[in-house]
């Protein structure tokens, strides 16, 4: 039992399992998904995919379909119900708990939910723009200083950002 919890510790894994479970749900043939398909849902690179789904793999939480050179990866849910069963069971005589449905709080746990995703995404993407917006200062910043050094001295200061300013 130890391995599954060191194995959904991480949220890559915990993010295709969900993935998987989200195409068994919603009909894809067979609930099934290739390297490819989840590669383009989760942005990540084909090499990290597939070695998430090897770990995964060899603790029977999803099973491997190949086709030619193609993989298809289908979620088994087997060791989860017995991670359920476990969790069931400590929580059985657990007077303090308020009912909650265990999937939901799996899911809870998990950080499964699209928001999340979407989420790490939008923080990844706004941290690039700024990125990109920092870079553009500094060179406006030496542009505005190439020019103030061209130009003559005479009524001209800068203000304290760094503009010309013409008295």
């Amino acid at each position: 039992m130890a391995d599954i919890f060191d194995l959904l510790a991480d949220e890559t894994r915990r993010e295709l399992l969900t993935t998987l479970h989200a195409a068994r749900v919603h009909g894809t043939p067979n609930g099934e998904l290739t390297v490819s398909e989840l590669v383009e849902k989760l942005g990540l690179s084909q090499p990290t995919v597939s070695k998430h789904l090897q770990k995964l793999r060899e603790h029977g939480l999803v099973s491997v379909r190949t086709h030619g050179q193609h993989h298809s990866y289908r979620l088994q849910t087997a060791p989860l119900r017995e991670l359920e069963r476990w969790v069931a069971d400590l929580l059985e005589n657990d007077t303090d708990s308020e009912d909650e449905d265990l999937s939901t709080a799996f899911t809870a746990w998990s950080g499964a939910d699209l928001g999340e995703s979407l989420g790490r995404r939008l923080a990844d993407g706004t941290h690039q723009a700024r990125a990109v917006v920092a870079d553009a200062q500094v060179k406006v910043g030496k542009a505005q200083e190439k020019v103030a050094k061209s130009l003559p001295k005479i009524g001209k200061r800068k203000t304290p950002n760094g503009a010309i300013d013409t008295e």
